[in-house]
């Protein structure tokens, strides 16, 4: 005879809301009915315009004529747009340059962030609060375009790939942010590794960044974001068209600047629609930062919060 094993009633079932607080009043059905349609309504707002430029990317000359411009309902779909994108050469070339310069620039960036802010989480560490307050002053005040611009040329940064990473390679303020989060670590963990005889480097390697691997990911989707959607260095410091990245192809297209031979001919002979085209681009730029979000995003209350609040 088969044994029953019975759960025991209170066991926390993984579907389960959490456990709401003693002070916290049930919410009414009014309440959530209202909670229900503020969040529809925002989740529309979002994706009904990226529902018209996906719809409209697939879609054919004749269909985007129809629709007077964007396409809102899809009449059959059609992937000509990528392809001529990137048949081209210049679109897949722009979109290599900025997975590389996403790539080398997010490493060096969190490298140089993960250790100055391990420093100035260390009290007595040489000279922390000086560079912190110089660090503080940078957030307030800046140089300028101008003696930037000179200050690249004068490396001798033009027409180079360095010059879309280091002049941003530094966020003041996820510095702080990696900071606050360090500094909440327990001190005594950290003694005990130095006792135990564990240099700086190691404490840093074994235990601080295991312990934050929350916001060591949000910072690293800040940087990842912002370097590949950053577009006004390449327009300052570049001038090879081969080199550019694919935010200043993705404007030359969307302007209507400069498009690739092919691709040029096909929206002229009314092979391709310039409107599908302009959509095409925008998906490309946009789709990493869409398929990376989801996975970072249960990171960013534990990551920026506790971070912020414990600076």
């Amino acid at each position: 005879m088969t044994a029953v094993i019975e759960e025991p009633a209170n066991k926390p079932r993984p579907w389960a809301a959490p456990p709401r607080p003693a002070w916290e009043e049930e919410p009414s059905k009014a309440g959530l009915a209202g909670k229900g349609i503020a969040l529809s309504f925002a989740c529309l707002a979002i994706l009904f315009p990226l529902w018209i430029v996906i719809v409209t990317s697939l879609s054919s000359r004749k269909t985007i004529d129809e629709a007077g411009g964007l396409v809102l309902v899809p009449k059959g779909i059609t992937f000509i747009a990528y392809q001529e994108l990137l048949s081209g050469g210049q679109v897949t070339r722009a979109a290599i340059v900025s997975i590389l310069v996403t790539l080398a620039g997010t490493l060096f960036s969190m490298a140089l962030s993960v250790l100055c802010a391990y420093g100035l989480s260390r009290s007595g560490s040489l000279g922390h609060r000086w560079i912190l307050m110089t660090l503080l002053a940078t957030m307030f005040f800046s140089a300028g375009l101008i003696p930037t611009y000179l200050l690249v040329q004068s490396l001798g940064l033009m027409d180079s790939y360095l010059a879309l990473i280091l002049p941003s390679a530094i966020s003041v303020f996820n510095i702080l942010v990696l900071r606050g989060f360090f500094m909440g670590i327990s001190q005594e963990l950290i003694d005990s590794a130095r006792i135990d005889g564990a240099g700086d480097f190691r404490i840093l390697r074994q235990i601080v960044m295991p312990l934050s691997r929350a916001v060591l990911a949000v910072i690293t989707l800040f940087y990842a974001v912002g370097y590949w959607s950053a577009w006004f260095n390449a327009s300052l410091y570049l001038n090879d068209q081969d080199m550019m990245p694919l935010q200043n192809v993705m404007i030359q297209l969307v302007q209507k600047q400069e498009a690739p031979v092919g691709l040029g001919q096909a929206i002229k002979t009314g092979q391709l629609s310039g409107l599908a085209v302009q959509m095409a681009v925008m998906v490309m730029a946009l789709l990493p930062v869409a398929v990376l979000s989801p996975f970072v995003q249960r990171h960013f209350k534990k990551g920026m919060l506790t971070g912020a609040v414990k600076g």
